[in-house]
């Protein structure tokens, strides 16, 4: 072959090659680019998956957590408008109204004891029964006196009556009477009917039994111990009190008495008398109280009181266990759509029991409404307007009259 043919032939051939490489560049090109829009595409996809899982877990993640919410547990009472009664604390011991021990007024075997310790027994009521027979004789004995006597005083005047026929003057049947002893007798026949009615022995008042000292069959002598009856509606406290509270102490004022034995339980008295003697050593007086029994109270307890002394009307007053203290400041917790809501509060003065709460001294407004629920336990660890579960609700007890 020609040289110049050989030459043509490979500048063919270099042409094409080039031509073909560069048909292949560009067509590496415009598949790279299409991958890389898909992967491109992928990852804008799994990031709109990513992204749509993660708004989805935060969704779930919230409505978990408003489901695992724990409510907590408190007791609330009620605010109110009223007295708020100051009071004086001070000690005493219960005394009955009525303590009897009860004697046999005769001597006697007893026949029947009716009652126990413990029983309940009305006044009138049968307790102890001596043997009736020796009663019985004893009345019957003179009565048979008192005929004997009448009968000789009539011998005396009988028979003039009848030969005269005329009566015989009063003057002279009362001397034959005398002569004869028939008042005596009369007296004895008496004596011998009362005697037989003691030999019962009756409740003088309603009340308990508080021990029995006699059984059936024993011999009891006149003025022995039987048994022991406790007036337990009837109740007396007598208070000592300071002789500088004394004047604050009203008759008619009234008296709240716990026990150690019932902390949680109360009874209402009255006060009837300010006694008139001071001690000169405990430089004390005495204020009776007279109250009804609540069935823990008993005669001997030392009690404790509170004696009303200052009655401030027309008050805004929450329970004292339910003002708190948060950095320096009194607060309460009124519960709000099952929140406890912090409330700074007032507090004017206390009787240990309630508080009165004082306007605020800036908007003069007091900040918590009769009706409203203020938390008085389990609210020394809570926060603001944390979630919480009304357990029980107790009403604030009004003063009373």
């Amino acid at each position: 072959m020609p040289l110049r043919r050989r030459r043509l032939a490979l500048a063919l051939i270099l042409s094409a090659t080039s031509l073909a490489a560069s048909l292949a560049a560009c067509s590496g090109k415009g598949s790279g680019g299409a991958a890389g829009s898909k992967t491109a595409g992928q990852s804008d996809s799994k990031s709109d998956s990513k992204a749509s899982r993660g708004a989805g877990g935060s969704d779930t993640t919230a409505v978990s957590s408003r489901e695992n919410t724990v409510n907590l547990p408190v007791v609330a009472e009620e605010v109110r408008d009223g007295d708020l009664v100051l009071t004086i604390n001070t000690t005493g011991q219960v005394r009955s109204e009525a303590e009897s021990k009860l004697k046999v007024e005769v001597g006697g075997t007893v026949q029947k004891v009716l009652i126990r310790p413990g029983d309940r027994v009305k006044a009138g009521q049968q307790l102890v029964v001596l043997d009736p027979r020796p009663f019985a004789l004893a009345v019957r004995d003179a009565e048979v006196a008192l005929e004997r006597a009448d009968r000789a005083a009539r011998d005396e005047w009988e028979p003039d009556s009848i030969a005269f026929g005329k009566a015989p003057s009063a003057e002279r049947r009362k001397t034959s009477e005398l002569r004869n002893g028939v008042p005596a007798a009369r007296l004895a026949l008496e004596r011998a009917r009362l005697d037989s009615l003691k030999s019962v022995t009756i409740a003088p008042f309603d009340g308990m039994v508080d021990r029995v000292n006699v059984s059936a069959g024993e011999r009891v002598s006149g003025g022995q111990d039987v048994t022991t009856i406790v007036d337990l509606d009837h109740l007396r406290i007598e208070a000592a009190v300071l002789e500088h509270d004394l004047p604050l102490i009203k008759v008619g004022g009234y008296a709240l008495v716990t026990s150690a034995a019932a902390r949680d339980e109360s009874a209402n008295g009255r006060v009837v008398a300010v006694l008139p003697l001071v001690d000169s050593t405990t430089r004390a007086g005495r204020v009776y109280v007279r109250l009804s029994g609540s069935g823990v109270l008993r005669p001997g307890m030392y009690a404790d009181i509170r004696l009303e002394a200052t009655r401030l009307t027309k008050r805004r007053i929450v329970p004292f266990k339910a003002v708190i203290e948060r950095d320096g400041r009194p607060l309460v917790f009124v519960v709000r759509n099952g929140r406890a809501q912090w409330t700074y509060v007032t507090p004017g003065r206390s009787n240990g029991r309630e508080t009165e709460i004082l306007p605020d001294s800036t908007t003069g407004q007091i900040p918590v409404k009769p009706g409203d629920l203020v938390i008085t336990e389990g609210h020394l660890t809570l926060t603001h307007d944390a979630p919480v579960r009304v357990m029980a609700m107790r009403e604030t007890a009004p003063a009373k009259p």
